[in-house]
């Protein structure tokens, strides 16, 4: 099998081709401690951000508000890095196991899903 050339920094078209996205270029990537199975926090991803992530082996997401990529942990120190990335059976939500130093929540939290569990049932 041959590999199509493609742009330095381009997300492999095979990849991209099967993709499901929102309607403005994103989908959404569950971050999980690779070896606990903790869900650690939700972000976003387009295609330079995927392309990123799978290259540089550290978490890049899209920040919706700033309208930015972010390396997470470049300024927090709260690094994750990427042990497996996986895309779900639509094709319309990443799973990205990474190995997270420090807090994952922008709350200094170990986890996004801290902030309290709702009640059932009512």
């Amino acid at each position: 099998m041959t590999s199509t050339p493609r742009e330095p920094g381009a997300l492999d078209p095979q990849i991209a081709a099967r993709l499901k996205r929102t309607p403005d270029g994103l989908l959404p990537a569950i971050a999980q401690q690779y070896d606990t199975g903790e869900v650690l926090m939700l972000g976003w991803m387009d295609d330079e951000a995927l392309h990123r992530t799978l290259t540089t082996g550290r978490c890049t997401y899209w920040s919706r508000s700033r309208r930015e990529y972010w390396v997470k942990g470049d300024t927090s120190g709260h690094v994750q890095h990427v042990k497996s990335v996986a895309l779900d059976c639509d094709a319309d939500t990443l799973l990205v196991k990474v190995d997270q130093v420090g807090a994952a929540c922008h709350t200094g939290d170990r986890t996004c899903f801290d902030a309290g569990t709702l009640p059932l049932g009512q």
